[in-house]
């Protein structure tokens, strides 16, 4: 075997077990060169290789990345048929918070096994930053905060799947943030919820930060449906424009 398919096949051995994530950018060729033991003429043979197949991509001027799994819905054109159906269906909020609940519980769990100490520093950073954002606007810094712990799970079928519903996912907090966070209670609730998480996590308590995770989604979701249920309109955010309100059938 040539030394070039030699460090290929460790450059996608180290894709599937996670050490370098979906659309994460690849170390520079002098830095896998140091770090593979090998000269960059041969690491640029074998990333060659590797984009030739499909496994990475490589964008101008920024450098070469891990090719991503799925379609991004962001990447999608947001007045798209499949868009609007799926942003304007009254059930779709809902259906989002159950997807949520088993995989970020999963995410969760599998972080608080995982992770490294650099992404224990990712998810302190993102959880300051929740913190410290007005909570009536904080929908983006309460998904950085979630999306951390998915990439810290190291699962990268996970993150990919999870990653390919960014923009879904990011209705379904701007519809928490909307519709929650303005009455006290339940905003002091979530802001208690996610600080159990993130101490569950960084505890390296697998267990309970499942646990913890998935009740703080299906707080949400039950949380929203009693609103519904009481007569009351729910706020879903659209991906761009001004918020439109729906109720269910």
């Amino acid at each position: 075997m040539a030394i070039s398919q030699e460090i290929s096949y460790r450059l996608e051995r180290l894709i599937l077990d996670g050490g370098l994530a979906p659309e994460q950018k690849i170390p520079s060729e002098r830095q896998l060169a140091t770090r593979l033991g090998v000269s960059r003429a041969v690491i640029r043979e074998a990333l060659h290789e590797l984009q030739g197949r499909g496994v990475i991509e490589t964008r101008h001027g920024k450098g070469s990345f891990v090719a991503s799994m799925l379609p991004r819905t962001d990447d999608l054109d947001p007045q798209s048929p499949l868009m609007l159906l799926f942003e304007g269906h009254p059930r779709t909020l809902f259906d989002l918070l159950e997807v949520r609940e088993q995989l970020e519980g999963q995410a969760a769990y599998l972080a608080a096994k995982r992770a490294t100490t650099l992404d224990l520093h990712r998810i302190t950073k993102a959880y300051t930053a929740l913190e410290q954002t007005d909570p009536l606007t904080n929908a983006r810094p309460d998904h950085n905060f979630h999306q951390a712990i998915v990439e810290a799970s190291h699962n990268p079928v996970l993150v990919h799947v999870l990653n390919g519903l960014k923009n879904l996912m990011l209705l379904t907090v701007q519809a928490s943030v909307a519709n929650l966070n303005p009455r006290e209670e339940m905003r002091n609730k979530i802001s208690r919820q996610h600080k159990r998480i993130y101490q569950a996590v960084m505890a390296k308590n697998p267990e309970a930060a499942r646990r913890i995770a998935m009740s703080h989604v299906r707080f949400v979701s039950d949380a929203m449906r009693g609103i519904e249920q009481q007569g009351t309109a729910i706020i879903r955010e659209p991906f761009n424009g001004p918020a439109s309100v729906a109720t269910s059938p």
